[in-house]
């Protein structure tokens, strides 16, 4: 009832002024680079907007699992989350591309994609299911965690129980490996590990340390077998209650989190292996060939669906720069182009 009574998008008069309020619940720890990118868009947000707009952030998932919050967008009840594309798969199947293990070539290839017509296509594709992507932000490589033993080769993952997020493509993945794959929530996955409901789980850097996880799952095998992003997403219901101006500029303001994100992001994740290995957390650099080798099968796997194959193909065709692009896509509406009011 309190989740319901949570209008996505209020307005709240304060001595004369109106400001429109956004509510964004999300699963994360309010250390996690992404929440602090969060924090940089409602800033600017409120700066673009001359303090007309608000951003209200519930982290920790004070107001529900990913599926859940998402779930509260498409009526209207919250008005923005962050979710992984593994979850957002189940409302935009496009989505479930993204989650394919060594789709990527490297981090310019993946940014290359997101930042340019594919990756923006890909967020208006959500619309038909009451979700309008915003904006992309960087979760790195995704790798797996072992709490008995460590994971040099696939093999050494036969029989293991291995938490997956909701998603159907992350599970045909780790079936592919050798493990069993188990979803369970964020929430209850430390206690998962440390009652061995599970054997392993699979997630980057940043995650595992501020989860502390790595208290549990000693063991942490660098195979990087996915690089899933995390999307930003806003209600339908919530965003043509907005005005066009309001649109710009919480548009403007989430692509401006993204770039900042990307900075706070690479040095989260160094510090997290620093830490984790000051934490006698063994670290290991494992031979991707043979992980690669045996989810090659996948890709393959799209060729009754036409629509989505092609999608692999053009993501695969996508060329990368010879020094990484880190902005937001050139279409970006910038500051000169908003009539916004004077900064406070």
């Amino acid at each position: 009832m309190v989740l319901f009574a949570l209008a996505g998008c209020t307005a709240t008069s304060d001595s004369g002024s109106t400001t429109t309020v956004l509510r964004l619940g999300h699963g994360l720890d309010t250390a996690h680079p992404v929440h602090q990118g969060m924090v940089h868009m409602a800033e600017r947000l409120a700066v673009l907007s001359g303090g007309t707009m608000r951003i209200d952030l519930y982290p920790s998932q004070q107001l529900g699992t990913e599926r859940e919050n998402l779930e509260l967008l498409q009526i209207g009840s919250l008005a923005m989350t962050k979710v992984s594309a593994s979850i957002l798969e189940n409302f935009a199947p496009s989505f479930e591309i993204l989650t394919l293990p060594y789709l990527f070539r490297d981090e310019a290839h993946i940014w290359a994609t997101l930042n340019g017509e594919i990756g923006q296509a890909m967020l208006a594709s959500t619309e038909p299911y009451r979700l309008r992507g915003l904006t992309y932000y960087d979760a790195g490589a995704r790798s797996f965690y072992t709490v008995d033993r460590p994971v040099l080769s696939p093999a050494d993952l036969d029989g293991m129980k291995i938490r997956v997020q909701e998603s159907q493509t992350a599970m045909r993945m780790v079936d592919a490996l050798g493990g069993s794959p188990t979803p369970i929530s964020w929430g209850e996955l430390y206690t998962a590990l440390q009652q061995g409901v599970v054997d392993g789980a699979e997630n980057n850097p940043p995650s595992y340390y501020l989860s502390r996880h790595y208290e549990v799952a000693p063991y942490f095998a660098l195979d990087e077998h996915t690089a899933v992003p995390d999307v930003l997403v806003i209600g339908t219901p919530t965003w043509e209650r907005l005005s066009e101006q309001q649109r710009a500029w919480l548009q403007q303001a989430a692509r401006e989190s993204t770039e900042r994100q990307r900075e706070l992001w690479r040095a989260a994740s160094d510090e997290a292996l620093a830490a984790v290995q000051e934490a006698d957390v063994e670290v290991i650099e494992v031979d991707k060939t043979p992980f690669r080798a045996r989810v090659a099968a996948m890709l393959d796997a799209y060729d009754d669906q036409p629509e989505l194959a092609a999608l692999i193909a053009q993501i695969q065709a996508v060329e990368t720069p010879t020094v990484a692009d880190a902005s937001p896509p050139s279409d970006t509406v910038g500051p000169d182009s908003l009539s916004a009011p004077a900064t406070p």
